[in-house]
């Protein structure tokens, strides 16, 4: 049991002696940090060792709340999809931290950072092993009290800051309608423990479920960024590189996929909120790709790709193919990681440049860099035999099979598009001639064995990890079959000839995208300028992400701001300040009042002292 509060105790504590002795330690924090991801890694394989067989424990730390009825514990529930996600947050997170040691060399803040690195992933950890709805919503909040330090880490700049904020708000929103799902779930069922909860879901009325899951889902939109709540996650990429690979790829993001998953019970009772969530992920996952292939910032560009990845998670989950959906959560991490810390090293290479117009040529210069991320960028757009093509593969074919022909038509339409990004990405940034100045020409260097090291590791994971867990049987995957005793297994499925058209129609869009992208940037010389121009009213749409940004601004951040204004000078000042000061404006009056009567003669105050006297004996007569 004692290895199960190793995973989150070690990087808190990390995190607690760079907060208090940052300033002693300064530019050996990473000797802190690193080993304490390092532990809890190895912890993480221990416990994961303990479900390999499909078992399942829930251990009680200590009692944490008892006020009347309401009692609850900190107690942490390990399971196999515990087991997976507790791997994928220590191991990919463990590789950040030693890649973070090469990129943040000379930053001022060193300490601070990896005090908020390791932060993160004990709050990351801790959310994962919650037993209950009320642990797993404090941990929620940290996740992205973490994400806001990070995301503004580099507080001096305005747009880190203005990112931080966009960030914090936004899920805000979204994490209010989750607390009133978690509300909710206690007054129905009178208990948050996950085991209670999942076992009385079918006691709901559907009605009930309804309204609880889509409140927990409103959450997942704020996290895990789906529309209409997905505007935060673009602009959070100014934060370090290491960051969005760590927070915006790899983990925070996919809680809500998480979360979902594991309530799947209570989404299961309500019927209506899992085709929510699955449209909601298709539409999420079109509508950002779409984006993707016009960005010329090479984070953005992946931002974007990050929120439809994410789409296809929940169309899946949406699906009742939980499985596949937490499939992609994995391979993901690994590809899209490696992707970030791809551009992380070009844009070190580069001396800060993150344009893709001002790129090209990399491939001789940056050797490592080049593969890995080539690599990275193929496994996102689906290269048969590569992670991404196993688990996109099986969230089409579950579309499919369901009867849910219009969500497969759209999904795989998204295909084409991550396909045709990815291979415009490499081609701009590696294998087209060079477009940067001479003098930024003269100093493209390859990144340390620190920050290479790691893009190696998750290279080597993109490419064993869908052939070693994601390859399709009579019973399901490796993967789907280790996470029975959580999901339920999805009956039926294709064989044969359909199965075969599936997987062919899934190469045909990664061929077709990749295609297409080579005869528009390497068929034929391109302008630089001309990449980031509009040429088109559509092109024009998808450069700016649909305005929505603009859209909320005029529909939402101003007339809130402008009746703020109003209430802060009507409101406010008027009537609360006014009323205060109108008291003590009487107050004053009173008191002046009074003080008339001290005029200072004595004769004035012995006169007033026999009136007192006459009255006082008048009074005692007239009775």
């Amino acid at each position: 049991m004692s290895s199960v509060w190793l995973i989150p105790a070690l990087p808190l504590a990390g995190a607690l002696l760079n907060i208090l002795f940052g300033g002693v330690i300064g530019r050996r924090a990473h000797w802190i940090a690193v080993p304490a991801l390092a532990g809890s890694f190895l912890a993480s394989c221990a416990v994961f060792a303990r479900v390999w067989n499909g078992d399942a424990f829930t251990t009680t730390l200590f009692p944490w709340i008892v006020a009347g009825d309401f009692e609850t514990a900190v107690t942490a529930h390990v399971d196999p999809l515990t087991g997976v996600m507790l791997l994928v947050v220590t191991g990919v997170g463990a590789l950040i931290h030693l890649y973070s040691v090469g990129y943040m060399h000379d930053d001022p803040g060193y300490a601070r950072y990896f005090a908020y690195l390791n932060l993160f992933v004990f709050s990351m950890t801790m959310l994962v092993l919650a037993g209950n709805f009320l642990l797993l919503y404090v941990f929620w909040e940290a996740v992205g009290l973490c994400s806001y330090l990070l995301i503004g880490f580099w507080y001096t700049r305005p747009a880190a800051a203005q990112a931080g904020k966009k960030a914090f708000v936004v899920n805000r929103v979204g994490d209010f309608g989750f607390g009133l799902g978690v509300m909710w779930l206690w007054t129905a069922l009178g208990t948050l423990d996950y085991a209670a909860v999942f076992k009385a879901a079918d006691t709901l009325p559907p009605a009930t479920a309804t309204g609880i899951a889509l409140l927990l889902f409103t959450g997942a939109c704020g996290k895990s960024a789906q529309l209409p709540l997905h505007t935060w996650l673009p602009d959070a990429m100014e934060g370090p590189t290491p960051v969005s690979a760590l927070i915006h790829a790899a983990t925070m993001v996919t809680a809500g996929v998480y979360m979902v998953a594991r309530s799947h019970a209570i989404f299961e009772r309500s019927g209506v909120a899992l085709e929510v969530v699955a449209w909601v992920g298709v539409a999420t996952a079109l509508f950002a790709a779409t984006i993707g292939l016009a960005q010329t910032d090479i984070k953005r560009v992946l931002a974007y790709s990050t929120v439809s990845q994410l789409g296809y998670m929940f169309a899946a989950v949406g699906l009742g193919a939980y499985a596949a959906g937490i499939f992609h959560l994995v391979t993901h991490a690994f590809f899209k990681a490696l992707l970030f810390l791809g551009a992380g090293s070009v844009i070190h290479g580069l001396g800060g440049e993150q344009d893709l117009r001002k790129m090209g040529g990399l491939s001789s210069r940056m050797v490592t860099t080049t593969i890995t991320t080539t690599i990275g960028a193929l496994g996102l757009a689906g290269l048969p035999g590569l992670a991404g093509f196993f688990s996109k593969d099986e969230i089409l074919a579950a579309a499919y099979g369901s009867g849910h022909r219009v969500m497969w038509a759209l999904l795989l339409l998204g295909a084409f598009f991550t396909a045709f990004y990815s291979a415009r990405l490499l081609f701009l940034a590696f294998y087209s001639a060079p477009r940067m100045t001479k003098e930024a020409a003269h100093h493209v260097h390859e990144s340390p064995p620190v920050m290479t090291l790691p893009l190696t590791a998750l290279a080597a994971l993109t490419v064993v990890a869908g052939v070693a867990l994601g390859i399709p049987s009579e019973h399901g995957t490796r993967f789907a079959r280790f996470l029975a005793p959580v999901f339920p297994v999805p009956e039926g499925g294709h064989g044969g000839l359909i199965a075969l058209m599936l997987l062919v129609m899934a190469v045909v869009v990664f061929a077709a995208g990749v295609v297409l992208a080579w005869f528009m940037y390497m068929a034929t010389p391109v302008d630089p300028q001309a990449i980031g121009r509009p040429r088109t009213p559509l092109h024009a749409l998808l450069l700016h992400a649909y305005w929505v940004d603009a859209l909320y601004d005029r529909a939402i951040v101003r007339p809130l701001l402008a009746l703020s204004g109003f209430l802060a000078r009507a409101f406010d000042l008027g009537v609360i300040d006014g009323l205060v000061n109108a008291v003590g404006r009487a107050v004053v009056a009173w008191a002046g009042s009074l003080r008339r009567l001290q005029t200072g003669y004595t004769v004035n105050y012995a006169l007033t002292m026999l009136a007192g006297a006459v009255l006082a004996l008048a009074f005692l007569l007239s009775r």
